[in-house]
């Protein structure tokens, strides 16, 4: 056996480099986060080969002294903490102090810095972990940390970096993270002597759409809530821009880019009722807490951290997501509501239709129907018209109030959020096509409704609620209507009969292979009775019922308005499409159905005058 012996400090820089430069993307990221807890309000990254060759980053910050540029190369070295106190709540990017001795061990580092007072810049260089002695240099007030030939003196971890264009991805991508939370900060990149990124100090939405694109802003909600020390901002994007992978997804805490588990969950679970199957939502937000509440020190790279108070942070992350994706049709159609689908990500449809583009057109389906005394175009002014159509229809309700003699109470009044023109944001119907699709013409042009997807999210969220209050209200069937079970299904109605009112469903063991169906919930006398008590009585026997109201119960109510919503190639009357359109504008989420697909479309004037070349 070896004898124990102390490594020498030069491995021991080397063994952390392998912890805290993993790639070029790693070391770019420690100098970064340097420059701006220096107070750089200006960076400028050069890089050559991806980052392998050359990564120099300068800045306009408080500089280094020169006595000091030795000791910024030494091992565990720093001017960020000086206690356990200051350690514990951590008010900058970096405190670790090992970044630059990492940095400087793997590769030929040349550091320049001067203060604003200085006469002069000074710089050390760090050739294989050696430094030499410190020499006057010219250099603007600010820092330069320039290294080159990253890993030249280990060949081995040399051999585990990709390609020029897969070691340059990941420095871009670590560059727009920071580049995200720090709008203040004027940023340059330049890779191989090409300009990539100049981004100019500006607003966090101007940063946004220039790194993420304009299409991501138009389809985001910005957010901003407060709970106490808790402030959450930032945009969420709209359930129908999800993605096929987590690329879109940026969180950070206190200015930091973290991945966190408990925060990932919240997030996930707040879109939950809206995305669809196994998309990814699509968000940038800043949780900026109590630096004592979250302990940034349990890992190297500082890229994941940990809540003292997790499942406050869990509760506060999800009600601000829930809330602000809960806003009615009427503000998502005040909102622009068209963000087109990414070349790479192609899979998930647009809701902007396609026909917004022109391209073939498609094959003609069937026949239009429409209620005849509407015109599909409209001759005289905008407003008497909506008025004409408003007036019709409210009097073709009461009329229907008059004949049934009592007025519905599955419409419940509405405030509407109108227009100056006292238009309805959803509009009014004009026609049904193909019996799946409502058309709809509003103060910006046409809106198509697909009548299945908002009736099934209406009543959906009209379950949950009623559930949430005193059970969902039921319709019992002028016919008990009766059907074919097994034992396990005769034994779940005989064992939670009672239960199960409580989701407006009854039930009665006949036999002991029929049950009977006596009350459906009142919102889904429509549908078919006996595929609905299957279906709820798969779930109760799977998971028992406890589970069926407490953690499924979202995914049961989804499933049980899927039964009861209006099916395709049902004709509805011109009071009922208009009847739907007002109660999605009072439904929250209504922009989408309960597996995240979008409800409604918007053609604005614009984009039917370009359809059709007009003005060209």
């Amino acid at each position: 056996m070896r004898p124990i012996r102390r490594l020498p400090d030069h491995l021991v820089n080397q063994i952390a480099a392998g912890e805290v430069v993993e790639r070029p993307a790693s070391a770019l990221k420690e100098l970064l986060e340097n420059s701006l807890d220096a107070g750089a309000d200006k960076i400028t990254v050069d890089l050559a080969q991806g980052g392998i060759k050359l990564i120099r980053v300068t800045d306009n910050g408080g500089g280094i002294a020169a006595d000091d540029l030795p000791l910024a190369l030494d091992r565990h070295a720093t001017s960020k903490i000086a206690s356990l106190d200051e350690l514990e709540q951590v008010g900058t990017l970096g405190f670790r102090g090992e970044g630059l001795a990492s940095i400087a061990s793997v590769s030929r580092l040349t550091l320049i810095s001067r203060q604003e007072d200085a006469a002069h810049a000074h710089q050390i260089l760090a050739i294989d972990g050696r430094l030499h002695p410190v020499e006057p240099a010219a250099h603007a007030p600010g820092t330069s940390v320039e290294a080159v030939d990253l890993y030249f003196n280990t060949p081995a971890r040399r051999k585990f970096l990709k390609s020029d264009n897969t070691e340059y991805a990941h420095c871009a991508a670590v560059f727009e993270r920071i580049a995200l939370a720090r709008p203040d900060v004027e940023f340059l990149l330049r890779h191989n002597g090409k300009v990539v990124w100049r981004l100019p100090q500006g607003s966090r939405a101007e940063r946004v759409a220039a790194l993420l694109g304009q299409d991501f802003i138009q389809a985001s909600l910005p957010l901003e809530h407060v709970a106490g020390p808790l402030q959450l901002t930032g945009f969420i994007a709209d359930p129908t821009y999800s993605k096929a992978s987590r690329d879109a997804q940026y969180f950070y805490v206190n200015g930091r880019f973290v991945r966190e588990k408990t925060a990932q969950h919240a997030l996930r679970q707040a879109y939950r009722d809206v995305l669809h199957h196994e998309r990814h939502p699509a968000y940038v937000l800043f949780l900026t807490m109590d630096p004592a509440a979250v302990d940034v020190n349990v890992h190297p790279t500082k890229i994941e951290v940990r809540f003292r108070e997790s499942q406050a942070v869990h509760q506060f992350l999800f009600h601000s997501l829930n809330k602000t994706l809960s806003g009615s049709a009427g503000n998502r159609a005040d909102a622009t509501h068209e963000p087109t689908a990414t070349a790479t990500d192609s899979t998930m449809p647009s809701p902007a239709m396609s026909a917004a583009r022109p391209s073939m057109p498609p094959p003609a389906r069937g026949q239009v129907f429409v209620q005849q005394s509407m015109p599909l175009h409209v001759a005289e002014g905008a407003q008497s018209i909506y008025q004409k159509l408003f007036d019709g229809v409210r009097e073709e309700e009461r009329a229907l109030d008059r004949q049934t003699g009592t007025p519905r109470t599955d419409l419940p009044p509405v405030a509407l959020p109108e227009s100056d023109d006292g238009i309805p944001p959803l509009g009014f119907a004009l026609a049904q096509l193909h019996g799946v699709y409502i058309l709809s013409q509003c103060q910006e042009g046409l809106i198509v409704v697909d009548m299945h997807a908002a009736h099934e999210r209406i009543v959906y969220e009209r379950l949950k609620t009623a559930l949430d209050h005193e059970g969902i209200p039921t319709q019992p069937l002028l016919l008990p209507v009766s059907f074919g079970a097994s034992a396990q299904e005769v034994a779940t109605v005989e064992e939670h009969k009672e239960g199960m009112t409580r989701l407006g469903l009854e039930l009665a063991a006949l036999s002991p292979t029929q049950i009977a169906v006596r009350a459906v919930p009142q919102w889904l006398s429509d549908g078919n009775p006996v595929d609905l008590a299957r279906a709820v009585l798969a779930d109760v026997r799977e998971f028992g019922l406890t589970r069926v109201l407490t953690e499924r119960r979202n995914e049961l109510l989804a499933t049980m308005a899927c039964h009861g919503a209006v099916r395709a190639n049902r004709q509805l009357t011109l009071v009922e499409m208009n009847a739907l359109l007002r109660d999605m504008e009072a439904t929250e989420r209504s922009g989408q159905c309960n597996h995240g697909r979008p409800t409604w479309s918007r053609l604005s004037m614009k984009q039917l005058d370009e359809l059709f070349m007009r003005g060209q």
